[in-house]
């Protein structure tokens, strides 16, 4: 089908031919998923590209595929109805390719769609993508039982395992990594587009992804709209199905999507440690908003690999429901980086199994106090607004590290129903503005070795009895101003080797008589 624009100017008629689309099933591509069309869908898309560009369009049907090059001006249509199902077998991801994968640089299997150093791509219709990934997870488990019994090592390489070692003698990686490189080949990417520009991605339906399911790399201007991503959280659990991380990419826009997945729903990443520092690319200018998130280990996630430090992202109008966290950083010594300027507003959460609020520089539990230097990762200037939430393990935590605390961060206008409270330890300029929070055991809010914290409204609705509302240890500068403690207490904080400052307070019982 080729379209075309038509302009009368007097007696001159102009006639330019616009992108083709290509029926792929009319050229012969099976829509029973029997036979594959890998090399057929390829060979269209490098027709298109020499014509400038063009839409792949698959009608209705099951279309068996291996992986997918995308190039420059493609568009790849899925119609309603229409079944894109990759191929489980390994070998069919060959020849390697350039990527990053969980934060380092390497050449290794192809990402099931991809492209390298391309622009104006896009993946739309109403139609499935299968990443058919089954075979993919079972492997994964498999190998790391095997590496566990054999004392960290694996007793034999398989054809793959071989030509990854012999494809990356040169890779740079740090101790705390190479367990995870032991295993030598890697499951890929569902999505990866490489160094690309304008990028968008909208309304399809993603399933079993092998891996991450949308991880676009050092690409600008990238748009995820509308889809829906769907990735085991149960048996046949899918690890590390991560739904949407964006890894050194500019200029992200990422709404209306549904996602339940097997790990992070969306994860904002820049790198691992010295790989990701050498690149040293941030990512930035990143808006998250009208998400619906079920199932998976977090809401929105930025970490562990953030070396290249991320800026500027704001998260709004979500639903995190069923999920182990809501908005969770995380980090550690030797990973670099700095995470800053950040807004998350109108947030509900409901069945939250761990932590509502994350913010962990201490990720490497393991890790030791050392000099600040570009190894020392950093969280500041983070302000968090209008949530709610309730039916919640724990409310959340701040941990930071003797040589960097967590700086920085607001609450405001928000309400949490917990088991546990929220514990902050090692932090600085961290304050709260008309927050309630109700823990069933201890204390809500928790400080211990902490300077300048400003409680300023707050309160908790359901105390419990013979416990404060707020602990402070080892703590320089709090003030306490405004606190108005509807159900009475008998005390209202408790604190040891602290300097506490208080304002005008409304928190005894004879404030109720």
């Amino acid at each position: 089908m080729k379209r075309l624009f038509i302009c009368v100017v007097g007696l001159v008629i102009a006639v330019t031919a616009w992108s083709r689309t290509f029926n792929m099933k009319e050229l012969g591509a099976d829509p029973r998923g029997i036979e594959s069309c890998t090399e057929l869908i390829n060979q269209t898309i490098e027709k298109a590209s020499s014509e400038g560009g063009g839409t792949i369009y698959f009608p209705a049907g099951v279309y068996l595929t291996a992986t997918i090059h995308m190039k420059s001006n493609i568009t790849l249509y899925v119609e309603s109805g229409a079944v894109l199902r990759f191929s489980d077998r390994f070998e069919d991801y060959l020849p390697f390719v350039k990527i990053r994968w969980e934060g380092t640089v390497m050449n290794t299997l192809s990402p099931l769609i991809y492209a390298h150093d391309a622009e104006n791509l896009t993946i739309t219709g109403r139609g499935t993508l299968d990443g058919n990934g089954f075979k993919w997870w079972s492997w994964e488990k498999e190998t790391r039982e095997l590496i566990k019994k054999n004392g960290g090592k694996l007793p034999a390489l398989n054809k793959l395992q071989r030509m990854w070692e012999e494809a990356n003698e040169e890779l740079e990686i740090s101790d705390y990594y190479k367990p995870s490189l032991e295993r030598r080949m890697f499951r890929p990417p569902f999505i990866q587009f490489y160094e690309c520009n304008n990028v968008l991605i909208e309304n399809v339906r993603i399933v079993n992804s092998p891996f991450w399911t949308i991880n676009p790399a050092f690409c600008d201007n990238v748009t995820v709209h509308g889809v829906t991503i769907y990735n085991p959280s149960k048996d046949p659990k899918g690890p590390n199905t991560d739904g949407i991380n964006p890894s050194s990419c500019r200029n992200v826009r990422i709404s209306d999507c549904f996602i339940s997945v097997g790990d992070d729903c969306i994860t904002i990443k820049s790198g691992r440690d010295a790989d990701g520092r050498k690149y040293g690319k941030a990512c930035e200018n990143i808006t998250i908003t009208n998400c619906v998130m079920l199932s998976g280990h977090g809401g929105v996630v930025i970490g562990s690999e953030m070396s290249g430090g991320v800026r500027r992202v704001t998260i709004s109008n979500c639903v995190f429901d069923g999920i182990d966290s809501g908005i969770r950083l995380k980090s550690s010594r030797g990973r670099g980086g700095v995470v800053e300027e950040l807004r998350v507003d109108n947030i509900v959460m409901k069945n939250i199994q761990r932590n509502a609020f994350i913010f962990d520089l201490f990720y490497d539990k393991e890790s030791k106090m050392e000099p600040v230097s570009e190894r020392t990762p950093v969280f500041r200037n983070i302000h968090l607004s209008n949530i709610t939430g309730s039916d919640i393990k724990q409310i959340g935590y701040i941990k930071g590290i003797e040589e960097m605390p967590v700086q920085g961060l607001s609450f405001s206008n928000i309400n949490m129903k917990a088991e546990v409270g929220f514990i902050v330890d090692i932090a600085e300029d961290i304050r709260f503005d008309n927050v309630d929070f109700s823990s069933q055991t201890g204390s809500p809010w928790q400080f211990s070795k902490c300077k300048q914290i400003v409680l300023n409204n707050v309160r908790s609705k359901y105390p419990v009895t013979q416990q404060p509302i707020v602990t402070f240890e080892d703590v320089d500068n709090a003030i306490i101003n405004d606190c108005f403690q509807m159900t009475p207490v008998k005390d209202f904080y408790k604190a040891n080797n602290s300097h506490i400052i208080e304002g005008h307070n409304y928190w005894k019982k004879e404030s109720f008589k």
